[in-house]
């Protein structure tokens, strides 16, 4: 099956068209901490869930900076559900690099919602015609709202080593444990699911290495630009729009409450009018500008491919600047929050959730800012990575 595929302004501006609907939802799937029924429905009758679906699927197979730019309008919307969409359309992606076999019963359905895990907290032991996993996995983002998940685990080499693989898992095989209580991204629904003497079939093991190199992982894989790309590149591009998508959702509040507010215990009767505020938004912006500059490149980056075919330095320049992104954008929602005065700390004030999951995403392990100015900076002097991850 294939369907005609939109351009970048069209889904994009689909996603933009849903921001009222998804702001108006935001305290409700925080409250749930997980998305409305109202939410899911409304990207998927937008055409939002399939960016990273097989075009043979009725997918879009949208690059990387089209999926960025949808993800920093829905984030505008609410946090938790940007960094949701996030992650069903990388785990799209990855379910893609699966042998045919696999991606014909996954993708069966038009509204199949893929989720998935890059860190391997599981093992996969050999067993005959496939292995038998058992684990534990943290930060399940969207699991409950999926029907198949990509999970990272390891497999036992006969030399004593380990290979790590993706599986492809129904969700209906793991066991859910709702732990997810959390001061930001509540809405995302980050549970933690585990397997326990769980047999998957030889075909839904995928070896991860080739994946993340950027190479094809078994003959006759499928070619198809969006999927030539390694892995974290345009996974960190892909959030990096997430951490855009909150610092533009900080300028649009704090400029909706600005009319009319004053500045307590002084003389100013408009916040507008004074210079602290003048200094707080202008330096706001260029954070903001800075932001979306990371971003961008981080994009381009991905889609136009290494220029001497995907180096390591090439790769940690994704992560470096997914990791700029993630810094400015933080300073900006930072500064606008703070000059929101005492009233924005009610929870009736959307300002305050923006601050609480923008700190939150920064806190996560990929895109923390110093975790990836250091290995971008190892790049530069020669060293090798201190991670399997970029």
């Amino acid at each position: 099956m294939t369907v005609s595929t939109p351009t970048r302004a069209e889904l994009v501006a689909r996603a933009e068209g849903l921001v009222p609907l998804l702001r108006e939802n935001a305290a409700e799937v925080e409250s749930r901490r997980r998305l409305t029924d109202d939410v899911v429905d409304a990207l998927d009758g937008a055409g939002l869930l399939g960016l990273r679906r097989p075009a043979r699927y009725g997918g879009h197979e949208a690059d990387t900076r089209t999926v960025t730019d949808v993800v920093t309008q829905l984030t505008r919307g609410d946090g938790s559900t940007g960094w949701t969409a996030a992650v069903w359309s990388i785990s799209a992606w990855m379910m893609a690099r699966f042998p045919d076999k696999v991606r014909d019963e996954v993708f069966s359905s038009p509204d199949t919602r893929v989720c998935g895990i890059i860190g391997p907290t599981a093992v996969a032991t050999p067993a005959d015609g496939g292995v038998v996993v058992n684990g534990r996995w943290s930060f399940n983002t969207g699991v409950q709202q999926s029907h198949w998940n990509t999970n990272a685990a390891v497999r036992p080499l006969p030399d004593g080593g380990y290979e790590p693989v993706m599986l492809a898992i129904p969700v209906d095989d793991l066991e859910i444990v709702d732990d997810w209580d959390t001061a930001g991204l509540r809405g995302s629904g980050s549970v933690s699911t585990t397997a326990e003497n769980l047999f998957v079939p030889q075909e839904r093991v995928l070896s991860i290495v080739p994946v993340i190199q950027g190479q094809p992982s078994y003959e006759g894989e499928d070619t198809a630009p969006a999927y030539a790309v390694p892995f974290m590149p345009t996974a960190c591009a892909t959030i990096s729009g997430v951490a855009l998508g909150l610092a533009l959702a900080a300028r649009d509040l704090f400029f909706e409450r600005l009319p009319g507010r004053k500045i307590t215990y002084t003389s100013y009767d408009d916040q507008a009018q004074a210079p602290v505020t003048h200094l707080t938004v202008a330096k706001a912006e260029a954070a903001i500008e800075e932001a979306d500059f990371h971003t961008r490149r981080a994009a381009e980056i991905a889609d136009l491919g290494g220029p001497q075919g995907w180096t390591i330095e090439d790769r940690s320049k994704v992560r470096l600047h997914m990791g700029a992104a993630c810094r400015r954008a933080r300073e900006a929602v930072t500064l606008l929050a703070d000059a929101s005065g005492a009233s924005s700390v009610y929870s009736s004030v959307p300002i305050q959730r923006v601050e609480r999951d923008m700190r939150t995403l920064s806190l996560h392990a990929i895109m923390h800012p110093e975790t990836n100015f250091e290995l971008h900076g190892r790049t530069m002097c020669g060293l090798a990575p201190n991670t399997d991850y970029v």
